[in-house]
């Protein structure tokens, strides 16, 4: 040790608390352990999740995903409202893998921050914890992270893992869609979790509006339009399945339609959709003429009313359509025609 070398020097000095992480922790606990079933092993706190697969399936395969919700973190922050975003994460996990027809078993989340907010931290988790028991799905580990020099004062960032499982000769994989089957898709109810950063320059930037701010053209807040929950479509899934062989299905994110389910088609099928068989939302008419956005730009940002695509056999659609009528908000959107794999807006 140096002559005069200062030995009190401790790790919150260079701005992580490891008592607020603790804290944090605790504040957690009864979210998370209310998710649980007799399926999960472990206690808060292990260094591993457990979870029993027990005898769901005969040739049960594994389906994992993970992701975020983006600067849609920026409005909530803002707004002070952290729970949505936590139901936003789960519920676009959810509908990921819920493409390849399987159901969610366990989460787990990663929350990282400038500076540890318990009370944050416990929001956006009871947030993650009531989308959970939604789905009947686990949240069987973690990690909040404090980070000064990553992300600055309440800056923080969201991300999820999910894991599901489904009997390996159910999967859906789009292989046998052909050339005659129909779209339908079901709806949106605004932006989901992907756009914002356009969002966010239209709104805060070009117009100068605050988040408490009311439009008169959505009839709402800023918001309470932009905090819109990620609609789940597991339940709508459930049904159609019942009814119909759904050969294929795209969850309308990033790239929206045209980058979306081009993902599952076959190499020698395109998509044909037809613009104007779906209402689309006033949110997106109002982006588009706030801020000057293109058609083609629009269709590549946003999912423009549409959440959920599924491609199913003519037969199929008819009995969807019939079964369904007055019961769901369902819309016939385009076919799959010949050509190599793209999509068209028509």
């Amino acid at each position: 040790m140096f002559l005069g070398q200062r030995i009190d020097m401790k790790y919150e000095d260079s701005g992580v608390n490891i008592g607020k992480g603790k804290r944090a922790m605790e504040a957690i606990s009864r979210h998370v352990k209310s998710t649980w079933t007799s399926d999960v092993l472990s206690d808060t706190g292990a260094f591993g999740g457990l979870y029993a697969l027990g005898d769901r399936c005969q040739e049960p395969v594994l389906v994992s995903s993970m992701d975020g919700v983006g600067t849609k973190i920026i409005i909530a922050r803002l707004a002070e409202r952290y729970d949505t975003v936590g139901q936003d994460l789960v519920n676009h996990c959810v509908n990921d893998i819920l493409v390849q027809g399987a159901r969610p078993l366990f989460f787990l989340d990663y929350i990282a921050s400038g500076a540890l907010g318990t009370e944050v931290v416990a929001s956006i988790v009871e947030g993650i914890s009531v989308a959970c028991k939604e789905h009947g799905c686990a949240l069987i580990g973690g990690e909040t992270a404090e980070m000064p020099d990553v992300y600055q004062g309440e800056d923080f960032d969201l991300a999820g893992c999910i894991v599901g499982v489904i009997e390996k000769e159910e999967i859906i994989d789009g292989s046998a869609i052909t050339s005659g089957d129909r779209v339908i898709a079901l709806p949106s109810n605004g932006c989901h979790t992907n756009g914002y950063s356009l969002v966010r320059k239209i709104v805060f930037g070009e117009l100068g509006l605050g988040v408490n701010d009311f439009v008169d053209e959505l009839g709402c807040t800023v918001a309470d339009e932009f905090l819109k929950i990620h609609a789940s479509y597991l339940d709508s899934f459930d049904v159609i399945r019942r009814g119909a062989r759904i050969k294929g299905m795209a969850h309308i994110t990033g790239g929206g339609i045209p980058d979306n389910l081009d993902r599952i088609l076959p190499v020698s099928c395109d998509a044909e959709i037809k613009k104007g068989s779906w209402p689309v939302p006033k949110v997106f008419d109002f982006l588009q003429k706030k801020g000057g956005v293109s058609d083609t730009e629009m269709y590549h940002v946003f999912n423009m009313g549409l959440g959920m695509m599924l491609v199913v056999s003519q037969e199929d659609e008819q009995k969807i359509l019939s079964n369904l009528a007055g019961k769901m908000a369902i819309h016939s959107v385009g076919e799959i025609v010949k050509g190599n794999r793209t999509v068209s807006l028509v």
